[in-house]
């Protein structure tokens, strides 16, 4: 990647008797070969041209050198390739080959001083700071994202991946995590279970695919905004595969009557933890009794699973069923708790806990890989809006990976991988650049070892459908 740098020599250990020396002055190279499979994924299905149009735009088009499109583009495919710092872009609009994978042209041809072909942070910058209300009326920030419109994007990616084609059901994984603040941002609350001043950010999976993204203050109920989330979401759901079935899963921190109740009037499913208290604990002696009586035979933990009907003292309306896992381990028992609509003909409570309810775990790795891996947590601007806006980005790059992994890597050895692995493998690649008036030539080298991913990667892009 070339910048405007004083070259410096780098002296290196000889090898026998050479000299080995380095320097910055490769001109037109790239170690991120790998934007090229991103953009070829997003020209086909159109993730970032659909994003732009959740951003409004009350810049003089005259005096524009970067549209929202590329703007976006760029942010989103830095987050996929590892940079998660606005500063970093400071170098990389000197990247020719980001430049090429955004859709910018040479800058030469452009008319654009020395070769800065993409955008500085404090251009990037502006996509998170302006409101709608002050957008227009602004000097400098007239860029604005419309929160209800980056809400419905991530709903319809979500339906129009599954094309034509009908899910059999629908899992909602609904997790809250926490976000760590160390500046003064606006809503910022310490919390006591994290031990820190952090956001609480409440997440909604279904499988891979990321659907809801809502940056939330951390002194609330953990729960909190549930109810609304699914008056907003299940409908849409509903319109698009009508009389499918839709099941709620989440751990103890859900277990609420609102919700409960939201879910029944909905008609949909529930499978969601509640935490242990006496009286459940007294209702599984019997199960705890057997689980420990195999213990004392065996030797090796124990489970028994058993059926409950279950109702609090004033908190929820009606008794419910509830299922429990009496576990028997070397040194204590461990009773385990979750509260569902199914009843025991639809399903057993074996299968309903070990089955349906213990795969909720997936989405918690979904969360770190949206958090981390796509840098999620970087939330270090003042207003709340800003860095709700940081964590759509993130939400949006997570997106364009999860499409990435079903239509590039299908059938390669990286199809199961985390973004963090594909980063790393696949886009992590040296690349030299030639720019004609005709041609962009991208050498890569020789001896790449994932050659064969990289071109079975896109061949597969080439021959996905784009949704209609």
């Amino acid at each position: 990647m070339h910048t405007h740098c004083t070259q410096q020599q780098l002296t290196f250990q000889p090898l026998r008797r050479r000299k080995v020396v380095a320097d910055f002055s490769a001109g037109r190279t790239s170690s991120d070969g790998g934007a090229l499979l991103l953009r070829e994924l997003d020209e086909r299905f159109g993730l970032t041209d659909r994003l732009a149009d959740c951003f409004v735009d009350h810049r003089d088009q005259r005096y524009v050198d970067h549209s929202v499109r590329e703007l976006l583009r760029q942010r989103i495919y830095g987050l996929c390739l590892g940079y998660e710092d606005l500063n970093d872009h400071d170098s990389l609009r000197h990247d020719i080959l980001l430049a090429a994978a955004v859709g910018k042209c040479d800058p030469a041809q452009r008319g654009q001083r020395n070769d800065v072909a993409l955008a500085g942070s404090s251009t990037l910058n502006r996509l998170e700071l302006a409101t709608r209300q002050s957008a227009a009326a602004s000097r400098y920030r007239k860029l604005a994202a419309d929160p209800d419109e980056l809400k419905e994007f991530f709903v319809d990616a979500f339906i129009e991946a599954h094309g034509s084609e009908r899910p059999e059901r629908l899992i909602l994984d609904f997790d809250a995590s926490d976000i760590e603040l160390h500046g003064k941002q606006e809503e910022r609350f310490y919390q006591g279970y994290y031990n820190h001043y952090c956001y609480l950010p409440l997440y909604v999976f279904c499988g891979e695919h990321l659907l809801v993204a809502e940056l939330r203050p951390s002194n609330i109920d953990g729960s909190k905004g549930t109810v609304p989330i699914l008056e907003w979401l299940v409908p849409r759901l509903r319109a698009r595969w009508p009389g499918i079935e839709i099941i709620v899963r989440a751990d103890s921190g859900f277990s609420r009557e609102a919700i409960f109740s939201c879910c029944e009037d909905l008609e949909i499913d529930y499978v969601i933890g509640i935490a242990r208290n006496k009286r459940l604990q007294q209702m599984v002696q019997p199960q705890l009794a057997a689980a420990a009586a195999r213990h004392a035979e065996t030797g090796r933990p124990e489970r028994v699973y058993g059926d409950l009907r279950y109702r609090t003292n004033d908190s929820w309306s009606r008794s419910r069923r509830v299922v429990c896992k009496a576990e028997q381990l070397t040194n204590k028992a461990n009773p385990r708790f979750i509260v569902t609509s199914y009843t025991p003909e639809e399903i057993g409570p074996d299968e309903l806990y070990a089955y349906e309810y213990c795969a909720r775990g997936e989405a918690e790795n979904r969360i770190k890989e949206a958090q981390l891996d796509l840098f999620g947590t970087r939330t270090s601007c003042k207003p709340k809006l800003a860095n709700q806006v940081r964590v759509w980005l993130s939400a949006a790059a997570y997106t364009l990976m999860v499409h990435f992994r079903a239509h590039a890597l299908r059938g390669t050895q990286l199809e199961r991988a985390q973004t963090k692995t594909i980063r790393v493998r696949l886009f992590k690649v040296a690349a030299r650049v030639r720019v004609s008036a005709r041609r962009v030539v991208v050498q890569f080298s020789s001896s790449f070892p994932l050659r064969d991913v990289f071109v079975a990667a896109l061949a597969n892009i080439q021959a996905s459908h784009a949704p209609p």
